[in-house]
């Protein structure tokens, strides 16, 4: 159904009287509008678990590039994309290697990781207007399919995706995957898809108010549906209140939930989070909420292997919502209240430095196990530089810690411990 929704939609944009200046028209060629970026990335994670489990720690030397090329000039341009992606690993061999949570350099069948793995990928695109259509490898950024990049190397997906910016605030995005690539393994597909089609949109009504609405269906999964309203209210002196509501509604396949759950009827989740912001100066104060509700709690990313607890598909960075740190405090029936604190030192002589913290506390967890109400907190803090000139310009360097803290009763929907990145991330532009 939504894959032929994706198609009546695409026609209606284009015969749509068009409101925003012509983006083929402005093509300059296949070479001229072309580029080549490699993204250098040095990465370690530490995870020091307080359950009895062992510790797990891997770093690794990544490097992913990305040539775009332009569209061809005329009233429909062509283009490729093309991705390719290398890593060495430094540390985090067998014994080491393994955490689901890191998944640097996945496991083989001995227990020990590869020494290096390398993979890639290409699209081909159309572009007619300011709409592309684009079919291949991709990294696809939507709230229903959000690929994970917060590790070494990048999660990649196989498939059709269409966006269309028409019309002035308005951006509409549908796609339809059938092959999953992990981020911590070659090749282009795990084998755990079958398929998901998404379809959805936001619109900037003002300089100030903002809304997104997406709806995914993955095959013998999930159905998903995400919301989003984004308001910023401009206070004197160079301040700035900003509300950001996120939430997901989900709905388990009953075969899906009998293999996850071990009940064909535990299938419904929502969740939502409502955050509030206030920027004065260089410091930030953040006051937000999270709630989970129904008969599982919210279920997303991962990689499926046909065993009760398995992964989703639909990507490792596919959780909006604002209590989203190591921990996603995204359990049965929990909730969870967060306050944070931001600063940036450029106000104080060092442009490019910033630092954040953040307490949240989760409650009323239900882990299935009849033992009560669970709770977990977390304490999450990050320093972050980024090089502001000279032959290092733009090298980001971040420093984050967590400490997560989960109670006894709680411990078959988390585990705690203290976790320790550190990332250095240098992009290259080559052309």
């Amino acid at each position: 159904m939504l894959k032929q929704r994706m198609g009546l939609i695409a026609l209606g944009i284009l015969s749509a009287t068009q409101a925003m200046a012509n983006d083929q028209e402005q093509s300059k060629g296949f070479v001229e509008d072309s580029h080549l970026n490699i993204a250098a990335r040095n990465a370690y994670i530490s995870r020091d678990y307080k359950d009895g489990g062992k510790d797990k720690a891997e770093w690794g030397q990544g490097f992913i590039g990305k040539f775009e090329s332009g569209f061809t000039q005329g009233t429909v341009g062509v283009g490729v994309d093309v991705i390719g992606q290398y890593a060495i690993r430094l540390d985090g061999g067998k014994g080491r290697s393994g955490a689901g949570g890191i998944n640097f350099f996945k496991q083989g069948d001995s227990g020990a990781a590869p020494h290096d793995l390398a993979k890639g990928g290409a699209a081909v695109k159309a572009r007619i207007s300011n709409t592309v259509l684009k079919y291949g490898d991709q990294m696809p950024a939507v709230p229903v399919l959000q690929y994970d990049n917060s590790r070494l190397l990048s999660e990649t997906y196989t498939g059709t995706s269409i966006v269309s910016k028409e019309i002035k605030g308005l951006e509409l995005q549908g796609g339809y995957f059938t092959k999953e690539a992990q981020k911590g393994a070659e090749g282009t597909d795990s084998g755990n898809l079958k398929n998901i089609a998404y379809l959805g949109g936001s619109y900037k009504f003002t300089e100030s108010l903002s809304a997104a609405l997406y709806a995914s269906d993955m095959e013998d999964v999930l159905k998903k549906q995400y919301v989003n309203v984004n308001y910023v209210l401009g206070l004197p002196q160079e301040q700035s209140l900003t509300f950001d509501f996120n939430g997901y509604k989900t709905k388990l396949d009953k075969s899906f939930a009998q293999l996850t759950q071990g009940d064909a009827d535990a299938r419904d989740n929502k969740i939502w989070s409502l955050g509030a912001t206030w920027a004065f100066g260089p410091h930030s104060l953040t006051l937000a909420h999270q709630r989970s509700s129904g008969d599982t709690g919210y279920m997303y990313g991962g990689y499926r292997n046909n065993t009760k607890g398995s992964g989703i598909g639909d990507g490792g960075n596919t959780i909006l919502l604002a209590n989203s740190y190591w921990s996603d405090f995204n359990a049965k029936d929990e909730r969870s209240w967060q306050v944070g604190y931001g600063i940036d030192f450029s106000t104080f002589g060092v442009p490019g430095l910033t630092y954040n913290i953040a307490y949240v506390r989760g409650t009323n967890i239900d882990d299935g196990s009849n033992r009560g109400d669970g709770t977990e907190r977390e304490i999450f803090n990050q320093f972050k530089y980024v090089v502001q000139s000279g032959p290092a310009k733009d090298l980001s360097l971040r420093a984050r810690a967590s400490w997560l803290r989960v109670s006894t009763n709680a411990n078959n929907y988390n585990v705690g411990g203290n976790e320790i990145r550190l990332f250095a991330d240098y992009p290259i532009n080559v052309f």
